[in-house]
């Protein structure tokens, strides 16, 4: 999404010159005001997600190729709900899926402080709202831990998210291994 690559192009080509800042970056900010305010954000998706499952693709086939039986763990907010790659495209590219999830005001908070940390008044209402909508437009929790096979619970402290992922990465890495033999995890 950087300035030069086709992806940006297609963005400002789709959203107009309003999403790029004085620097020629996007400007993230107005993208997803458009983007999820607007009632647009398949429109946003059908643009970016093609190439990052792409791009996902070719890191994780040469990762693989350097070492079989390496963890590759891919972030991503919208892996279930994502259309592209087809129904449950996921199911295909990826051997686990770990739901790192919190609760809703640890979000939104946390959502806040990403974009503006020292929001007060109607700029915090403004943005606590926005937050608001584009969680409602996602799927649940429930669901997203139905299709899960981990869940990692981010409410409390750095210290106990920590010890989740100290408990779950040897089950991750052993299931690595047989991978790395040849065996598709189930």
């Amino acid at each position: 999404m950087q300035p030069g690559e086709a992806v940006y192009r297609a963005i400002v080509d789709r959203f107009g010159s309003g999403v790029v800042l004085a620097d020629g970056a996007l400007d993230r900010v107005a993208l997803g005001r458009i983007a999820f305010a607007e009632g647009r954000v398949e429109e946003l998706n059908a643009i970016v997600h093609p190439a990052v499952i792409a791009r996902q693709a070719e890191l994780i086939a040469e990762i693989g190729r350097r070492e079989p039986g390496a963890v590759v763990m891919v972030e991503s907010a919208l892996l279930l709900e994502t259309r592209h790659g087809g129904e449950d495209g996921w199911r295909k590219r990826f051997d686990k899926v770990v739901l790192v999830t919190a609760p809703e005001e640890v979000r939104v908070r946390r959502y806040v402080k990403r974009v503006d940390a020292g929001a007060s008044g109607a700029r915090l209402a403004e943005l606590e709202g926005e937050a608001r909508r584009r969680m409602a437009m996602q799927m649940s929790d429930e669901r997203k831990s139905s299709l899960s096979d981990y869940v990692v619970v981010n409410a409390g402290s750095v210290k106990e998210l920590e010890w989740q992922v100290d408990r779950l990465w040897p089950i991750l890495a052993e299931a690595a291994t047989r991978c790395g033999s040849g065996e598709r995890i189930r």
